[in-house]
């Protein structure tokens, strides 16, 4: 089908500015881009002068199992994103051993959500890849393979340090899983079993990717009291391995570590002088989103979830988590700590009995439960099997402004998609526009463009992505520059953005005017184009 875009106002995903001019779309690609283009087509869109972009990329998405139980991510696609980045944090879908699938369930059940209906015995990459082919994507994915995921595969989920037979096996795993697509290695320094991970496991892995041309993305060890020491741990698995470096959800957490942005600036800096490739992704907001259980100190989670429903249960290693929680000054990124037991919020929860505690803080839960906050935290836990979900206030304003304006930066969701959830998974790229573009005016518009689309390309090698140029895969979004803003809030997340007109991917429009076309028009993006 010939498709042609007129009256577009075109800002192109290259930073350059933007242009009035058509665009000629036949088989999914783009094949002129001309201030006019005659000819016979099958449709014409009248963008009617609004701005039409590349579709808007998400780099750090948690829509792994969403995806296999309803392929239109509606808060992904209402906001213009036509490609998203799974496998995030080093905890995801894949590789994922039989043996461990009960248990792993419920490790990201709080990240990614819980399912019944869904087949879970894909075992690899390359299973769950197929898996999402099979079922048929609106928008197009890509994976990470997940360092937690290896390592559990290798060594199951006990706390204790790799041996050299330990990492060479991660090492083969790691290789099995890039030959089937994924795009390089992800890792949650947070999470278990990414965190007992050391600096010698990390290089070793990271040679295996620098390899294969891939990209390390990483939740690092710390974001708030250790974070100097943190990213000077990433900095030194890219000096050793060669590997390209990529900080998920970059951020400073807790009002005292505010003050160490310079700092880590010019960690950012010195790297580059060093010739060491690092870039990062951000959502534009000061309170951040992710699966309640981290709260507790890393030793409570050590053999997976099972074990730590056992020690919730368990009056004496109870009675230390909460005295680990209420220590300040600590090594571990303690939530409670940087955000206060009033500033961390339920999101989601897996049973309808406690659907009451969705929106409460920690404070109110206790109130809600007739206990002491953190008392009625593990229980909590403990009921939901750990898929409880939450948001945490710990940000600065002025370090999402000063980070935000980086030549490094380009933007994400970070979306968690169950229960009551942050707004930045209906609004991240929207926000940009309307509140950093828009009311602020810290980025120009196409600058703010090129961070959702050309940079995260780039940085992530996408082929023929984030670009409105001949040759390339016609993922497009048609917007009302004067309209678009998020709507979403923390008490009412989960409303669509106004202005986005139109978005397109591969050539098919999957959204027009908010209604849905249900067509699967995306792509598994399998690095080397592999079986694709």
């Amino acid at each position: 089908m010939k498709t042609k875009i007129e009256n577009a106002y075109i800002i192109d995903g290259t930073n350059k500015s933007g242009y009035m001019g058509e665009i000629y779309i036949e088989k999914g690609i783009i094949q002129e881009v001309e201030k006019h283009i005659d000819g016979v087509f099958d449709k014409v869109i009248d963008a009617e002068g609004r701005v039409v972009s590349p579709g808007f990329i998400d780099t750090h998405s948690h829509s792994d199992l969403k995806v296999l139980v309803d392929n239109y991510i509606s808060p992904k696609i209402h906001q213009g994103i036509t490609t998203e980045i799974l496998g995030q944090d080093g905890i995801s879908m894949a590789p994922l051993p039989i043996q461990y699938v009960d248990d792993w369930r419920k490790n990201i059940a709080g990240l990614d959500g819980e399912s019944d209906s869904i087949n879970w015995n894909y075992i690899t990459t390359d299973g769950y890849l197929s898996e999402l082919e099979y079922n048929g994507l609106i928008t197009n994915a890509a994976y990470l393979a997940p360092h937690g995921n290896i390592r559990m595969e290798a060594m199951g989920l006990s706390n204790k340090k790799a041996k050299t037979k330990d990492i060479e096996l991660m090492k083969d795993i790691l290789q099995r899983e890039l030959d089937a697509g994924a795009i390089g290695l992800s890792s949650g320094l947070i999470y278990i079993p990414c965190a007992y991970g050391d600096l010698k496991e990390l290089i070793e892995l990271n040679k295996v990717v620098a390899k294969n041309n891939g990209i390390f993305v990483v939740h690092q060890r710390s974001e708030a009291n250790t974070i100097i020491d943190s990213m000077k741990e990433i900095i030194e698995i890219g000096r050793q391995s060669g590997v390209k470096i990529h900080f998920s959800h970059f951020k400073i957490c807790g009002k005292n570590n505010w003050n160490k942005a310079d700092e880590i600036l010019k960690l950012l800096d010195d790297a580059k002088k060093e010739g060491i490739a690092v870039s990062f992704d951000q959502y534009p907001y000061t309170a951040g989103s992710t699966m309640l259980s981290v709260i507790l100190p890393p030793w409570a989670h050590a053999g997976g979830t099972n074990k730590l429903m056992a020690r919730l249960q368990d009056h004496k290693a109870r009675k230390k988590i909460i005295k680990d929680i209420l220590k300040t000054n600590c090594k571990w990124d303690n939530f409670v700590e940087f955000a206060g037991l009033d500033g961390i919020y339920i999101t989601s929860v897996k049973t309808e009995k406690n659907k009451i505690v969705i929106g409460k803080n920690l404070i109110e839960l206790g109130a809600i439960k007739q206990k002491k906050p953190l008392e009625a935290t593990l229980d909590l836990l403990l009921e939901e099997e750990n898929s409880v979900g939450m948001i945490d206030y710990y940000g600065s304003e002025e370090n999402v402004v000063a980070f935000l304006k980086r030549e490094e930066q380009n933007v994400c969701t970070d979306g968690l998609l169950g229960g009551k959830p942050h707004p930045r998974a209906y609004g991240a790229f929207p926000r940009v526009i309307y509140e950093y573009v828009m009311n602020q005016e810290v980025l120009k518009l196409e600058e703010a463009i090129y961070k959702m689309t050309g940079k995260p390309a780039e940085v992530f090698q996408l082929d023929k992505r984030g670009k409105i140029a001949p040759g390339y895969w016609a993922d497009i979004v048609i917007f009302e520059k004067s309209e678009i803003k998020d709507m979403g809030t923390y008490l009412e997340p989960d409303q669509y953005p106004i202005g986005i007109k139109m978005v397109i991917v591969n050539g098919t429009v999957v959204l027009e005017d908010n209604m849905e076309y249900r067509i699967a028009s995306g792509k598994c993006l399998r690095k080397n184009n592999k079986k694709t």
